[in-house]
């Protein structure tokens, strides 16, 4: 493996870690914590199991994707959207109302875990549409095709 290669690598896993492994091990090992804040929004029992179920298989495998380059981008833009509808359902700054009291704000902590969940968003996009905006048409032609990120630093020294 060339350095281009274990750098890259390494910058996907960056991404990727806040999803896998922890948040998906948190999860597993306080399953009962997790639906109970999922219930926080969707009162009913059965459907906060299933989100969480349905959040772990993202957290699982979209990573994974990712990190081996298998349908990668396909896995970074279900990642994306999964950090904007977390940030928007359950980082709910505008609930507390003490956003601008002095000292400390339950609602400014949110904002800034808002903020991060979308600017996670936009690093996953950038494996989708590429630093320069043209692997946005291919994505478009086949999505679950691989943007091979290992493949084009082979031959590097």
């Amino acid at each position: 493996m060339s350095t281009a290669q274990v750098v890259i690598l390494v910058v996907r896993y960056g991404l990727v870690v806040l999803f896998f492994p922890a948040s998906a091990l948190d999860k597993l090992l306080n399953f009962r914590g997790a639906v109970t804040q999922a219930r926080q929004v969707f009162s009913a029992q059965p459907v906060a199991v299933a989100l969480i179920v349905i959040g772990l298989g993202v957290e699982i495998v979209m990573p994974l994707g990712i990190l081996t380059g298998v349908a990668d981008r396909f896995a970074a833009f279900v990642l994306a959207g999964y950090c904007a509808v977390t940030a928007i359902l359950f980082k709910r700054f505008w609930e507390p109302g003490d956003f601008w009291a002095a000292g400390e704000s339950k609602a400014r902590d949110l904002f800034w875990d808002f903020l991060k969940n979308f600017s996670l968003a936009s690093g996953f996009l950038l494996i989708v549409v590429g630093l320069d905006g043209q692997a946005w048409h291919g994505f478009l032609v086949d999505p679950l095709a691989s943007s091979h990120p290992y493949a084009a630093h082979a031959a590097a020294p």
